[in-house]
């Protein structure tokens, strides 16, 4: 892979991370509307399950391919997906802070 191909990729990984934190926002967001004003035991256990659930994704579009290509030999390779990687969501973060600061 060249470079622009791992910028890419990485750039693929970002945007899947990305849109995955606005769908659990969006759901956190209107619970309330979607599940009612319930104060049960329930709410514990899904916040738990959506915990591991968002850390077992997230972490597997952040990490999966790095570490399968650790794996294969291309360690430099896999430290340049993964370095991509968190800059394109740093990057995210960045923009995010922007719109809040605008927004303000």
């Amino acid at each position: 892979m060249n470079t622009k191909e791992y910028l890419y990729k990485s750039f693929l990984h970002a945007i899947g991370v990305a849109v995955y934190i606005i769908l659990v926002v969006s759901l956190l967001s209107n619970a309330k509307y979607i599940f009612g004003e319930k104060d049960t035991v329930y709410i514990p256990v899904f916040m738990l399950l959506l915990l591991i659930i968002s850390a077992t994704i997230t972490g597997s579009l952040v990490l999966g391919r790095p570490l399968l290509m650790y794996i294969d030999g291309q360690k430099k390779e896999a430290i340049m997906f993964l370095s991509a990687t968190i800059a394109w969501l740093a990057v995210f973060l960045f923009l995010v802070c922007i719109i809040m600061v605008a927004v303000k």
